[in-house]
């Protein structure tokens, strides 16, 4: 599958609101065809209302939603046989089989009954339910329930899934299990995956959006947004007098700090950097270090992990929106709880 040629996911000026609140705020972004991307914001945010609106289960104030080019309001049908979709809480009924709920599901979805028993059975060994094929849906256990969810959103063979929290609730081994087959299922659908979870995303996504009251935020890779996010920290492995470099270091304006963290007892010394937000300081540290005659062993980035990235997000502490190739919007007033 050839990534980032094909927009499947066209969302342009998307707006909802609910009176005079703003839940979504003009937001517009592209999914491209192949990509895994992490949905990511704080409760409220508006993640589960922009996608909603993306399966067609709210309509929009504003703006527009097209799923493999087709209109998800002008050709609703077209449209939503492009999707599937795993909300939070699976959509599932506890009175059927598995075998009878997926059935009914493909009476739902228009699917031939030429075509259900190979599709069904190819389903059901993707998500690994078919040792439970027979039971009643009410009997199985949660991360059962889960995979037998992501098995209607599967029902079709959609281009695109969306998928709500999906190892919410579920124990470590199953949450383990259920990353895996979301990074098998990114091999033949595009993969929209909302979480709480950022190590879960750092494990699956290709890329992250991060939305805050309603408005995209950023949007980067994730090891991208990490590490450009940590450019302004700086590891400096020196030789000669480690206090002095940071007592010299410290008379810049664009650093807030230098510490020494290690003396290694060699004559060399580790120093941790921080500049001001956003500021790559490595020229800075190279300069002043060299004016002083103070030799400069190693110069390596603290990369911040993808939670530690994510606050300085929402908390609107990343000032050079350029220079971290993320999309930076000023916040804006309380928005409607999603």
């Amino acid at each position: 599958m050839n990534k980032g040629v094909i927009a499947l996911i066209e969302v342009k000026d998307l707006t909802k609101k609910f009176g005079p609140h703003i839940a979504v705020d003009n937001i517009s972004f592209t999914v491209n065809d192949g990509e895994i991307v992490g949905f990511l914001g704080p409760n409220g945010a508006g993640k589960t209302t922009t996608m909603n609106m993306m399966t067609g289960f709210l309509s929009a104030t504003e703006g527009s939603i097209r799923i493999n080019g087709y209109d998800i309001l002008d050709e609703p049908i077209k449209a939503k046989k492009q999707l599937g979709y795993l909300p939070d809480v699976p959509p599932v009924y506890g009175d059927m089989t598995v075998e009878e709920y997926l059935s009914f599901v493909c009476d739902l979805k228009g699917i031939k009954k030429s075509k259900r028993a190979d599709m069904l059975n190819e389903i059901a060994l993707t998500v690994q339910i078919k040792d439970v094929y027979k039971r009643l849906v009410k009997n199985l256990s949660k991360g059962y329930r889960q995979r037998v969810g992501l098995a209607q959103a599967l029902v079709g063979f959609p281009e695109v899934l969306i998928l709500d929290e999906p190892t919410v609730g579920l124990d470590p081994k199953q949450i383990i299990e259920m990353r895996a087959l979301i990074k098998k299922l990114g091999e033949k659908h595009t993969v929209i995956l909302s979480s709480h979870i950022l190590s879960e995303v750092s494990a699956v996504c290709d890329r992250v959006m991060i939305i805050n009251k309603g408005r995209i935020v950023a949007t980067d890779t994730t090891e991208g947004l990490s590490n450009k996010a940590g450019n302004s920290m700086q590891l400096v492995t020196i030789k000669g007098d480690g206090y002095t470099a940071c007592d010299k270091l410290d008379e810049w304006a664009d650093i807030k700090s230098a510490r020494v963290v290690s003396d290694n007892g060699d004559g060399t010394f580790d120093i941790k950097v921080t500049g001001r937000e956003s500021i790559d300081i490595r020229e800075l540290i190279f300069n002043t270090l060299a004016n002083e005659n103070i030799p400069i062993l190693c110069l390596k980035p603290t990369a911040l992990n993808l939670e530690e990235a994510f606050l300085k997000v929402i908390n609107g502490e990343l000032e050079d929106s350029e220079a971290l190739n993320v999309h930076m919007v000023e916040g804006t007033d309380e928005r409607e709880a999603e």
